[in-house]
């Protein structure tokens, strides 16, 4: 028996370009009559900007509707409150500089960073002043941190309010941290055997301070210079700020001036009043820094609708955990029913954002989408219900309850509780 000739590579490629065209119905359209590319566009036909038109990079123009937004009933004056990060919008883990939520509780502070000082002083040996410059004299490390407010989602707790998992959960942001280890700074202050708390202080008119105990100030926590590559922006706390990875948001202290070594916590009004989470019976949870596993579904949601008709759609969101990593992420297209393995994609770092993706057929039929994230501990994302189950409802803080879009035959999404 002789041997018949192989098929050919031009063979070979036409029938994986008929393969290719088959799988690609209904997700281009063909090129004929279609002026967009075949006819010369305006764009084509003269010289753009040169080089030195932008010395500063800026999104383009038709990206402008991408930005912060504010929700202006939600407090009395925009100086001390908060803008959100536009989640839907976005890709990756990173989150551009430009659009890293706000939160101020007395406006921005513009700080001469050759005025600025930070001070160590309480309980150690020596106390000192640093100037910008001596900072920067310290071994300096890069590390991915999220960033989230303990009242992120707190809207929710009494059922679907906002529309938008901008607003929804976009208190959150999540970025790559260039600076020193805190634990540097307070051995060359000298710490003494009695200091178990640290109180930082910020420059802003509100002068922000929170506790922390020593444990997790010599663990992780970095007095951060800069974010994703740059100095960090005015309302990140310019020109120096302190991180305190996967733990709530109002202890990264902006602005930094000072950190007092002490050896019990203190008690400020404000300061007591962030470290409580209220629960049913009247007693409340305190200390509760770290934040728990949680996720949510970007794209589709109430901004990001499904514009493209039934077909192949590709489902996208977020998962992050103050406790480590998140190695498994679960969605479902109907309310719980039945749960699929997402797609992890991007880096996983400790408490950071992690990408997910599940690609599917959408048939035109209504959805109810759920994401549900486990965390490298084990620890598995609750449902809305689950959660006031054990806290009741008259919390603001650290829901991480499981959310739900109602997708309808249009597209079209919104908030919805279904537990």
């Amino acid at each position: 028996m002789t041997d018949r000739p192989g098929p050919t590579r031009r063979a070979l490629l036409g029938a994986m370009a008929a393969g290719g065209a088959a799988a690609a119905t209904g997700l281009a359209a063909r090129a004929e009559g279609d002026p967009a590319i075949t006819e010369l566009q305006p764009w084509m036909q003269y010289n753009g900007d040169g080089v030195d038109a932008r010395p500063y990079g800026m999104p383009s123009p038709f990206e402008a509707h991408v930005k912060r937004r504010n929700v202006e009933w939600l407090t009395a004056d925009p100086v001390s409150s908060v803008n959100f990060t536009p989640l839907h919008e976005m890709e990756g883990i990173i989150t551009p500089n430009g659009l890293c939520f706000e939160r101020h509780h007395a406006g921005v502070a513009e700080v001469d960073p050759a005025e600025h000082r930070l001070m160590i002083n309480g309980l150690v040996d020596r106390e000192l002043v640093f100037t910008m410059a001596d900072l920067a004299r310290f071994p300096r490390h890069n590390k991915v941190y999220f960033l989230e407010c303990a009242a992120n989602s707190g809207m929710e707790w009494r059922g679907a309010q906002l529309n938008g998992c901008q607003f929804t959960h976009g208190m959150i942001h999540n970025v790559m941290y260039t600076g020193v280890m805190l634990r540097d700074v307070l051995n060359a202050a000298g710490v003494q055997d009695a200091g178990t708390w640290i109180l930082p202080e910020g420059a802003d008119a509100s002068g922000m301070t929170r506790s922390i105990p020593m444990e997790k100030a010599l663990d992780d926590c970095m007095i951060a210079t800069h974010m994703n590559g740059e100095r960090l922006r005015p309302e990140q706390g310019y020109p120096v700020r302190l991180v305190v990875p996967g733990w709530e948001g109002n202890m990264w202290v902006k602005w930094l001036r000072r950190i007092e070594v002490g050896d019990q916590p203190w008690h400020h009004r404000e300061e007591t009043s962030k470290y409580t989470d209220l629960l049913a019976d009247g007693d409340a949870r305190r200390f509760t820094w770290a934040m728990d596993a949680k996720s949510v579904i970007t794209n589709p949601s109430p901004q990001a609708p499904i514009t493209h008709g039934p077909g192949p759609t590709v489902l996208t969101g977020v998962a992050w955990s103050g406790h480590g990593t998140i190695p498994r992420v679960d969605v479902t297209l109907d309310g719980g029913i039945n749960w699929h393995a997402a797609r992890m994609d991007g880096p996983s770092l400790d408490k950071s954002m992690h990408r997910f993706y599940y690609e599917f057929d959408w048939d035109g039929s209504p959805l109810l989408l759920q994401s549900r994230a486990q965390d490298s501990t084990g620890y598995v994302q609750p449902t809305k219900d689950e959660l006031r189950a054990v806290r009741g409802k008259n919390s603001i803080y650290h829901n991480n309850g499981i959310q739900t879009w109602a997708v309808d035959a249009r597209g079209e999404a919104e908030n919805v509780e279904i537990g």
